[in-house]
């Protein structure tokens, strides 16, 4: 069975990928107010998570010990809170003709279960294929940041807001450089929509990489 109810609408639906401490999370946030200045609708969510279903199934999936799921589990809970945030969350917002910036989307779960914990790539297609359908986002940004110097920069995040969700952080720097050579195949053989941005430039600099990048994309529905 393949799921049918899979219609984008007329919104736009855009995900923001990379490894820890890449500046998704802000950028995404930068990105949203620079549409909103635009005169679109926007949706701001997040992977794992982004409906009440989904977010309860993160919190079994960000904390606790690094060896806490096999992988091909941990990869089925992902599924499973990805369905539901498309159905409850993106689905929705796209029909209504909102623009979707999601921090992680499936590119995510391609790489850290695919290229990081050695899950077979063709079952995390046929599980994307069995849950959404040939649903991805029209444009994907690829933050680009060294492991390490990203490992850096979260940890520092961590530190300030007294987060338990680290137990991805966790893992060690070979499995961190590994995502990013997932991340940077992705772009490879997606590269009308994974555009690979320099996350190591200053944080305005990035913005507006990203911007240009988007309306160069979308010139027809973001000019005034």
């Amino acid at each position: 069975m393949v799921i049918k109810n899979n219609k984008k609408g007329n919104g736009r639906f855009i995900s923001l990928e990379g490894g820890e401490g890449a500046g998704k999370s802000t950028q995404a946030n930068k990105l949203k107010r620079y549409l909103e200045s635009k005169g679109k609708e926007v949706v701001l969510t997040r992977e794992p998570g982004g409906s009440l279903g989904a977010e309860e199934l993160r919190n079994l999936l960000v904390s606790g010990k690094e060896d806490r799921w096999d992988p091909i589990s941990e990869t089925l809970i992902l599924y499973a809170a990805r369905r539901e945030h498309w159905v409850k969350i993106i689905q929705p917002s796209l029909c209504k003709g909102s623009w979707v910036i999601s921090d992680r989307f499936s590119d995510s779960t391609t790489v850290y279960q695919g290229f990081g914990k050695g899950v077979n790539r063709n079952l995390i297609k046929e599980l994307h294929t069995l849950t959404l359908g040939e649903i991805y986002p029209d444009l994907t940004f690829f933050l680009d940041l060294p492991a390490e110097l990203g490992l850096k920069r979260s940890s520092r995040r961590d530190k300030k807001t007294e987060t338990l969700d680290i137990r991805f952080e966790n893992m060690n720097l070979a499995f961190h450089e590994q995502l990013r050579k997932g991340f940077k195949t992705l772009s490879v053989d997606n590269p009308d929509r994974v555009i690979s941005i320099n996350a190591q430039e200053s944080c305005k600099t990035v913005t507006t990489n990203i911007i240009n990048i988007l309306n160069n994309v979308f010139n027809s529905e973001l000019s005034l």
